[in-house]
């Protein structure tokens, strides 16, 4: 069974902290949309680059994608679409930006819990240290947690490093 590959839309995806910053990062298109909740004022304007989603397709073959954002379901609305993937598998948040154990980061234990045992790989703007001691601790002896910059969003490395994280596994070095 693959592991799967939890994925945040904002800061990996949309590199929503550059958005203060003239011009658009090279690759990136923006979109403006308008989510559940966003229904008044401006559009969201979201960063998006098409690369990503080519990396990701790529992934496929030895990751299960599923969205691990706060945009849950309609994540294949907006983004999946533009980046060119299928629709995805999502968390269903049972609560968001609630009280969370040790200093962890609010999505942590449910990310666990949604793995449920298997191997997973997770790139978020959120992780830090205590999230990865929580998820150790707590059945995730085969995890990655990546933090990812949002003001520049995932990288070719970072795509390389989950390559290699998900090839090591079949080849016994995890």
């Amino acid at each position: 069974m693959k592991p799967l590959l939890l994925i945040d839309i904002d800061g990996p995806l949309n590199p929503y902290a550059a958005l203060a910053r003239r011009p658009v990062p090279d690759g990136y298109a923006r979109h403006l949309m308008r989510p559940t909740g966003w229904d008044y004022g401006p559009a969201l304007p979201v960063l998006l680059n098409p690369q990503h989603g080519k990396a990701l397709r790529g992934l496929a073959g030895r990751y299960e994608l599923v969205w691990a954002t706060t945009w849950k379901d309609e994540a294949n609305e907006w983004i999946g679409p533009r980046l060119g993937l299928p629709p995805l598998p999502y968390i269903d948040w049972p609560s968001m930006h609630g009280s969370a154990p040790g200093g962890t980061y609010w999505k942590t234990q449910y990310v666990v819990e949604y793995a449920a045992g298997r191997p997973f790989a997770w790139v978020d703007d959120e992780i830090s240290q205590p999230d990865r001691d929580w998820a150790v601790g707590h059945g995730a002896a085969e995890a990655l947690l990546m933090w990812i910059d949002p003001w520049i969003g995932l990288l070719p490395g970072d795509f390389e490093t989950l390559e290699a994280w998900a090839d090591s596994r079949r080849s016994g070095g995890h």
